[in-house]
């Protein structure tokens, strides 16, 4: 269920959070205190603030595959299995981006870099893991924000694909 009042966009307006409401598809809003002292990872941060199980809860990495930017959406419990995400996109060989390039193609800091309303559309693979929950939660443009929405929903709004990117 969209939360849509007036209230909710003012004080949650990410672009992720623009372009999910621009979209009419059902997704819920997740906010939490996000704590910059916490010794836990962004994404385990967010899973235990809202309740969810971290399997559950998606984190968006970026990756230069051959000279390309490529987002990666896996489990804050898992890590991106880079050659697997190559082999998905196309590509041969894959690194992680530099934070500060991530940054500056997404719109978004680390910790809050959303797989939605990103300054530039690029390739986007969620892991297929995604597909065994009705609602999966990524971040919603901010640290101390998530969004759930379905893993189609997703897919449709990033014109994104599946595949199995992601490791213990």
């Amino acid at each position: 269920m969209a939360k849509n009042s007036k209230s909710a966009r003012a004080s949650h307006g990410t672009p992720a959070v623009v372009a999910l409401e621009k979209s009419g598809l059902p997704h819920t809003l997740h906010p939490y205190e996000h704590d910059p002292a916490s010794d836990l990872s962004y994404g385990m941060e967010a899973a235990q603030a809202i309740g969810a199980d971290p399997a559950q809860v998606f984190k968006t990495l970026l990756a230069d595959v051959d000279g390309k930017l490529v987002v990666g959406i896996v489990p804050v419990d898992r890590k991106l299995d880079l050659k697997a995400l190559a082999r998905a996109a196309g590509g041969k060989k894959a690194a992680m981006a530099e934070p500060a390039a991530a940054e500056r193609a997404t719109g978004y800091v680390v910790g809050g870099i959303s797989p939605l309303g990103q300054k530039t559309r690029h390739t986007t693979v969620l892991d297929e893991s995604a597909q065994a929950y009705d609602v999966v939660y990524v971040s919603g443009g901010r640290r101390g924000l998530d969004v759930g929405l379905a893993p189609a929903d997703l897919l449709a709004l990033t014109g994104g694909t599946t595949a199995p990117i992601a490791r213990d």
